[in-house]
């Protein structure tokens, strides 16, 4: 059964089409991302805050998140971390 993990500012993601959770600051994580925006593949759930984690789906598609990866991965692993809790 597919369930929604929580990616920040009421944005969900179906937890069984993530591939992986990456940091955005590496060069090759930033040319992904620009090739995704020209190709249209990409979902921008930062609600204009900076992006701190990329998020990549079966689909091929990118998401990108203001939160930060260990985050997102706590959640995914059914831990609710929140920012505050650190």
């Amino acid at each position: 059964m597919a369930s929604l993990m929580n990616i920040g500012f009421g944005n969900v993601v179906n937890t069984e089409k993530i591939l992986t959770i990456i940091n955005p600051d590496s060069a090759p994580a930033k040319r992904m991302v620009q090739k995704a925006k020209e190709e249209e593949r990409i979902v921008d759930a930062t609600q204009g805050r900076r992006t701190k984690s990329i998020i990549l789906t079966e689909s091929g598609h990118i998401i990108l998140s203001a939160l930060q990866p260990e985050t997102l991965a706590g959640r995914f692993n059914g831990k609710d971390l929140t920012e505050e809790g650190k």
